[in-house]
This record gives structure tokens, C-alpha cells and sequence, in this order.
């Protein structure tokens, strides 16, 4: 009886490894690749900053951003601003992936992106959109 209960417990521990190891993630982990995003994304975002505020840009549930809405841009700077969301998109997979193999654990990507969607609704300011888990997009 008492093996059967060990057996189960380590069990138990073995299939929840995975999950408790990414808990322990370092999202905040800096290498020299990370850095140069975040100070790309930091100057782009001054540049973006407008078009979370009109609702033109917004936050995506999967970490990224999108145009929401090209009407609220100038013809005139519809290129320019899909062209920077573009490249912030780009460099959030980068940073994703970066934060992933910093931790040693390419194979947490995906769960550093989802932590990250939530966290850049979380930080964003009042009256800016989102897209909530089934896809509609909200103010906040």
C-alpha cells in the first residue's frame, strides 16, 4: 500500500515538472539580444503611442498588435504605421523567442507569449484595445 502511494505521488510530481519549472521562468531575464529589442520596441512605441490612443492600434490576445481600425489614420500614413506595426510584431516573436533560449527552454515560447499578452493589456492605459480570449476587440 505504502508503494502504491509513492508511486502515485512521484507520478503526480513528474506530470506537474513541467508546469512548476515554468513558473520559475525569469520573464525578466536581460542578455544583450533582449536588451536591443526592448530599446527598439521602447523608440518604436513613441511612434505608436498615438495609435493606441486613437484606436487605430491595438493589442492582439496573442501578444502582438494589429491595426484595429485604418480608418483613424491618415491615407497618407497608413503605410508608415502598418510598417511599424509590422516591425514591433516582429520583434515581439523575437523577444519571445529570446526570453525562451535565455531561460534555456526554447520550448516555453509559446507560454512566454501568452504571459506576455496578458501582461501588455495589463500595463495598458485606460482606453486602449484589446482583444479579449475569444478575439473581440475592447476598450479598456
Amino acid at each position: 500500500m505504502y508503494s502504491q502511494i509513492l508511486r502515485l505521488w512521484m507520478l503526480v510530481a513528474l506530470l506537474w515538472m513541467p508546469f512548476l519549472a515554468f513558473a520559475a521562468a525569469d520573464l525578466e531575464i536581460n542578455t544583450p539580444a533582449i536588451g536591443s529589442l526592448k530599446m527598439t520596441m521602447q523608440q518604436r512605441h513613441d511612434q505608436l503611442a498615438g495609435h493606441y490612443v486613437s484606436g487605430a492600434v491595438g493589442l492582439t490576445r496573442d501578444g502582438l498588435i494589429a491595426m484595429r481600425d485604418a480608418s483613424l489614420v491618415p491615407l497618407a500614413q497608413r503605410q508608415v504605421v502598418n510598417g511599424l506595426v509590422a516591425a514591433e510584431n516582429q520583434d515581439r516573436h523575437a523577444l519571445y523567442r529570446e526570453i525562451a533560449r535565455a531561460n534555456g527552454h526554447p520550448e516555453w515560447e509559446e507560454e512566454i507569449r501568452t504571459t506576455f499578452a496578458q501582461r501588455w493589456v495589463q500595463k495598458a492605459a485606460s482606453g486602449w484595445w484589446y482583444q479579449n480570449q475569444s478575439g473581440a476587440w475592447v476598450r479598456k
